[in-house]
């Protein structure tokens, strides 16, 4: 386990805490709106093809996987899988930096 990182998850609902907590002139109803309604205009953006760039943190777009061969897992069939979009996403240097001089900085 040399390389490898042990995390948890942090979910929405979590977010949406810290950041009311953070912000504690805003309403906890107004920062999930505002997650909300952020993450909503990001999945409908994607949805129609766009890519979205937020300089500092990084960009999403959508990447096409060809179609393939797959395996059944349960009778060993082999199935035809369709292409299809995924969302992809690629940290801006920025985070990269930070995550990386965190994460180097707790292993001393």
């Amino acid at each position: 386990m040399s390389g490898e990182i042990i995390s948890r998850s942090m979910m929405k609902s979590e977010l949406i805490e810290l950041m009311a907590r953070k912000q504690n002139h805003l309403a906890y109803k107004d920062v999930e709106l505002a997650v909300k309604s952020l993450l909503e205009q990001m999945s409908e953006a994607l949805a129609t093809g766009e890519r979205i760039e937020i300089r500092g943190f990084g960009s999403f777009s959508l990447h096409f996987r060809p179609p393939r061969a797959g395996r059944n897992p349960k009778t060993g069939d082999s199935v035809s899988l369709p292409g299809k979009f995924v969302p992809h996403f690629k940290p801006g240097k920025e985070l990269r930096e930070r995550v990386n001089d965190s994460l180097s900085a707790s292993r001393v």
